[in-house]
């Protein structure tokens, strides 16, 4: 799956054109390396998102196509 969709998906960023944004200017990095948009993410990666008050640092657990609201925390764990 491209990390501009898992981030929507997963309801870490709003909407995929923000997702795709923020991999554009280099806000995003995928295991330590800035991360295009259609970057393929797979599970066990490390993503870290820089936000303009701090970081999120978060590994991937599993990757779907769809979830409901209640269950896009289940597809990531936050790490430091």
């Amino acid at each position: 799956m491209r990390i501009d969709k898992f981030l929507k998906v997963s309801r870490i960023l709003k909407r995929r054109t923000v997702a795709q944004e923020a991999c554009g200017e280099d806000k995003v990095l995928l295991n330590g390396k800035p991360a295009k948009p259609a970057s393929k993410i797979k599970i066990g990666d490390e993503v870290e998102i820089l936000y303009s008050s701090g970081t999120l640092k978060f590994r991937v657990l599993n990757i779907k196509e769809t979830v409901k609201k209640e269950e896009a925390a289940s597809l990531y764990e936050v790490i430091g």
